[in-house]
């Protein structure tokens, strides 16, 4: 696990207060002068047009780190199966991957070449980093953006984080459903560990050991209890990973 570096937010990505994010991921490259992959997949439902605002929104960001980057044509499910989208892993000094819907990225990139061959540069030391839906889809269980009714939000997701369910933009979801936290939150099973991320805030680290980063905090939830750390702390949670996701 060593060689693993992860970052997750709980939003605001390419926005200047993440730089240090950033700048945390390329520190542990295995390649810190490839490209950083910008992979806005989680949005490719909503047109060309909001895919290519949040592509080019990364390629700014980057830039302005003096990083050079390009963006991952992985639009759809066929798309993870193309070698020239996964020949892009070999040079990368870094993969992100920008938000939208949870579950629409999991289907598209479940058990594809693209994907086993991003688990395997991840565990040899290409950093990972995810906002948002970026963050959500990692897990066995994840939520269908689209949807308004509570009962009806859960999709599977990925299955690349075991017994762990993430909630990014934490300190915002209750304005935009009123009791999603609760619901969320009591959705928790037995064995199972819950971290919300707040806005504008993240969490980096080997997949043990983690620090926060950012404006806000990280609250986690394990045996029935909650925890809240404020940037600048550390705290050990160990997430159990499994490549085939």
């Amino acid at each position: 696990m060593s060689r693993v570096a992860l970052a997750l937010l709980g939003s605001g990505e390419f926005e200047p207060w993440s730089a240090p994010v950033d700048r945390w991921l390329l520190d542990r490259s295995r390649n810190p002068r490839g490209v950083a992959l910008v992979v806005p997949t989680a949005s490719a439902h909503e047109g060309e047009e909001v895919f290519s605002s949040w592509g080019d929104k990364g390629l700014v960001h980057y830039d302005s780190l003096g990083v050079r980057a390009e963006v991952l044509p992985l639009r759809r499910r066929e798309d993870a199966f193309r070698e020239d989208v996964v020949a892009r892993l070999d040079d990368a000094s870094l993969v992100f991957f920008s938000g939208g819907n949870p579950a629409r990225l999991a289907d598209t990139v479940r058990a594809t070449p693209f994907w086993r061959a991003l688990s395997a540069a991840v565990d040899d030391g290409l950093p990972f980093g995810g906002c948002s839906a970026g963050v959500a889809f990692l897990t066995e269980r994840t939520y269908d953006s689209d949807v308004r009714d509570l009962d009806s939000v859960w999709r599977p997701g990925l299955g690349f984080v075991r017994d762990a369910l993430f909630g990014p933009h934490w300190d915002q979801v209750d304005t935009w459903m009123e009791g999603a936290r609760d619901f969320i939150a009591g959705s928790v099973g037995d064995g199972e560990v819950f971290v919300g991320l707040d806005e504008d805030t993240a969490m980096v680290g080997d997949g043990r050991l983690w620090s926060v980063l950012g404006r806000r905090c990280v609250h986690v939830l394990r045996g029935g209890t909650w925890t809240t750390y404020e940037p600048g702390l550390g705290f050990e949670l160990r997430l159990s990973f499994d490549g085939r996701g």
